[in-house]
């Protein structure tokens, strides 16, 4: 890092995030004055015109790359047409353990004065919760899922490379193009494509004018200061400011600037699920770089700087805040921008550059929360690149992440996407797979995989709550067979997804209706064309995912229930059941026959890993092919966020031996501790699932520091690696950091603060964790390399 990265990179780390109410108040002024006078997406896109037009603009000292979503770094809006948070949930934020944020008083009196009475039953969240059925509202109170779009848009939004193909200029003549060619005599749609058509009109110009005016300030800035070289590093910030987003980038500088104004607009006009990815940068700026580098206009080590710059930016736009049941299942400051590096270019050849081994450095040196970088390694990659990714690796920050490029271009074709798509494509958020630029990919929420066991061995009820959940397919202790529980099982399995999916298509067609997307829609492939909303079936792929948790939790609790009761008969089905409802009190000897004697998932033993198959199978007949309102379907995937952590929180006991309320096992790792015979082992166990079929999995693996310590051991890391994706493995990531260090970080937080670790699908700072997801991670197997 030089000077100037390290003073900004100091400025972004110990910025505390905090809330700015700055956008609700603007949005509630435009509604208050303008609902009711447009069709709704030309309303969204005034909304969004108003606010670039008077949004606090905001230049820091050292910046290259401008542009915020508040008013200053770290401040977050809130965004009240999809959660209208009260006077009580702005306090909360203040004070809660995890994740919290500044709020001023007086914001909060503001809040509660001018947004609250506006938006109270007036936002999506509130809509929604006053149409589903009780049914649906019973089985999500008691954890069975959860619903991603109760209070946030629909989300997974990543660039291809059209932006630095066209300005807003370019696209506006396609719009106006597209207008013109619109058929009133036999399209019964016209007029609601005119209208789309011309909402997404007008959000490029509000994306226009918001650069304009970081570049006025900017001129104000430069003709302010005396320091000769920082006014005219601010006239240049001007000069780009009026070219980028307007027209194309030409230079590195102006491609990274253009990426940077596109992705603002996105997450200003509305509050995507997991933000916007720049997809593969390393290969959208490369050519900016070799030319340049040929031209002498930018050496490697101002690309690095600029490429910082970048970093620092995303890394300043915190999450917006959580409330409710979706603040426990995804406790974290990350918006979830990740980075996709390497993998393969459209033609198929290796998409690697000396972009991606800049990148790589940046990310080794900056060590923040966000973006998080991840590698993607086909058979073409060079060993060179993921050795130099091993090596990040092993210095513990958790990422970057590593995905097998061929796979992911299988999933894509399976579903029927082109190869040609399919490889510029690749993953976002923590593992899920998506044609960059020409997809939504929408994540519906989380799956509770055995708590659906847990209310198949309770007729259909909760124990937790009481209240009937499902169906009632008899008593625990009325199965004979295992096959005839595994079919009662099934059963539950269906009832639950079709539930989930049935208001997941209502939830669906409100935000098509009532929050489209205009700004996001002119940069997705086809919604031009179509005439169509991102929201509302315009890209070219519509795809949704409901994200299943706890295979290895579930299958070790049937692996359990097989072996020791159908199978040796050492223990009845009632004495097993009594001995979950009271939490092993009493039942010690019983706990650990069934956490020591059972075949556990993640060991390479076929008893477990049929088990696991079966589950798999059954996941992908319930969820895959079901249609959404877009005309596709839905697939399922295998993440879970922090959510393995809550989901745990509402499930007892499991016939596995683990404790009520203990956290899940998480993706498609094996349950914490059972993986006993290395991560060999491990990868052999998940190569037994069909990843192909799947929106994406995700491994996590724990280890120590001292088996990554020399240039042999990077070598058989890389080795571990390759192996799992020749097996038909989707995605690995590595902890690298041992019991002792994570425990001293919790007795002494304050010396601790640059520890990241990984979480789930990304990284976190440990010491921002609660308790709960910390004790989680220390659980987790430490391997070693054998």
């Amino acid at each position: 890092m030089n000077e100037r990265i390290t003073r900004l990179r100091k400025l972004s780390f110990e910025t505390k995030p905090s809330i700015s109410i700055e956008r609700a108040l603007l949005e509630t002024e435009f509604y208050q004055e303008n609902s009711g006078k447009y069709s709704l997406p030309v309303l969204r896109a005034l909304n969004f015109k108003y606010l670039c037009e008077n949004k606090t603009i905001f230049i820091g000292d050292d910046e290259l790359l401008v542009g915020e979503r508040g008013p200053e770094p770290k401040a977050v809006p809130t965004f009240p047409e999809l959660t209208c948070h009260t006077a009580e949930d702005l306090r909360t934020l203040n004070d809660r353990t995890m994740t919290n944020y500044r709020v001023d008083a007086a914001d909060i009196a503001l809040y509660e004065e001018k947004v609250i009475p506006y938006w109270q039953g007036r936002s999506m969240r509130d809509r929604i919760f006053s149409e589903i059925p009780e049914e649906w509202r019973n089985a999500y109170e008691a954890g069975l899922f959860t619903e991603f779009m109760e209070q946030r848009a629909p989300g997974h939004t990543v660039l291809d490379g059209i932006i630095y193909e066209n300005g807003l200029n370019d696209f506006k003549t396609r719009i106006q193009d597209r207008i013109d060619r619109l058929d009133f005599e036999n399209d019964p749609e016209a007029a609601d494509k005119r209208e789309q058509l011309q909402a997404m009109a007008i959000s490029c110009d509000a994306a226009i004018i918001f650069a304009e005016r970081h570049a006025a300030y900017a001129e104000q800035l430069a003709a302010e200061t005396t320091v000769t070289a920082r006014q005219e590093e601010l006239l240049e910030i001007a000069r780009i400011c009026r070219k980028v987003p307007a027209n194309k980038p030409d230079t590195f500088h102006e491609a990274l600037q253009m990426y940077w104004f596109v992705h603002l607009g996105t997450i200003t006009e509305l509050n995507g699920w997991d933000a916007m990815s720049p997809g593969h940068i390393d290969q959208h700026l490369q050519p900016y770089y070799q030319r340049e580098i040929q031209a002498g206009t930018i050496d490697r080590e101002r690309a690095k700087e600029l490429i910082s710059c970048l970093w620092i930016k995303v890394n300043n736009h915190t999450a917006p805040p959580k409330v409710g049941v979706t603040a426990k299942e995804s406790g974290t400051y990350n918006d979830f921008t990740q980075v996709n590096l390497g993998g393969l270019k459209k033609d198929g050849t290796d998409g690697s550059s000396e972009v991606s081994f800049i990148a790589l450095e940046v990310a080794d040196e900056l060590h923040l929360l966000q973006p998080q970088p991840s590698v993607h390694v086909s058979v073409k990659t060079p060993e060179r690149f993921l050795q130099a990714a091993a090596g990040v690796i092993r210095k513990g920050y958790g990422y970057p992440s590593v995905f097998n490029t061929d796979m992911v271009v299988m999933e894509q074709v399976r579903v029927g996407k082109t190869f040609e798509d399919a490889r510029e494509g690749g993953t976002s958020g923590c593992v899920e797979t998506g044609a960059f630029g020409k997809e939504a990919y929408i994540l519906t929420g989380y799956l509770n995989v055995p708590k659906i066991l847990e209310i198949t061995l309770n007729n259909g009820v909760d124990p937790l709550t009481g209240k009937k959940v499902g169906l009632e397919t008899g008593g625990a202790s009325g199965f004979t067979s295992f096959d005839e529980l595994y079919e009662a099982f099934s059963k539950q399995l269906e009832h639950v997804v079709n539930l989930k999916i049935k208001v997941n298509n209502y939830i669906e067609r409100m935000y098509a209706r009532y929050s489209p997307a205009p700004f996001l829609s002119v940069v997705i492939r086809d919604c031009i064309e179509k005439g169509r909303d991102y929201y509302n079936g315009g890209p070219r792929y519509n795809t949704n995912y409901i994200q299943c948790c706890g295979i290895g939790t579930v299958t070790d609790s049937l692996s359990a229930i097989k072996t020791h009761v159908f199978e040796s008969k050492v223990i009845g089905m009632a004495e097993l059941q009594t001995a979950l409802e009271n939490n092993f009190a009493g039942s010690e000897p019983l706990r650990l026959k069934l956490w020591n004697k059972t075949p556990f998932f993640g060991n390479d033993d076929e008893r477990a890993d049929s088990i696991m198959q079966r589950v798999y199978d059954s996941l992908f007949e319930a969820i895959d092919g079901k249609p959404n309102t877009k005309g596709t379907v839905y697939h399922l995937n295998m993440l879970s966020t922090t959510c393995h952590v809550y989901f745990g929180k509402m499930l007892g006991a499991s016939a596995n031996g683990r404790l009520a309320q203990l956290p899940l096992s998480d993706g498609t790792s094996p349950s914490q501790g059972a993986d006993r015979n290395g991560p060999t082992a491990v990868i052999k166990s998940l190569s037994k699932m069909d990843q192909v079929k799947s929106g994406g999995t995700l491994l996590n693996q724990r280890f120590l520091p001292s088996v990554l310590k020399t240039e042999q051991d990077l070598k058989q890391l890389c080795g571990l690696v390759r192996t799992y994706f020749a097996l038909g493995g989707h995605h690995i990531q590595f902890n690298v950091v041992d019991t002792a260090t994570l425990k001293k970080a919790q007795q002494h937080p304050d010396e601790y603060r640059n520890l990241l670790v990984r979480v789930a699908g990304y990284s976190d700072y440990f010491t921002d964790l609660d308790s709960e997801h910390q004790a989680e991670i220390i659980s987790r197997t430490e391997q070693e390399l054998a």
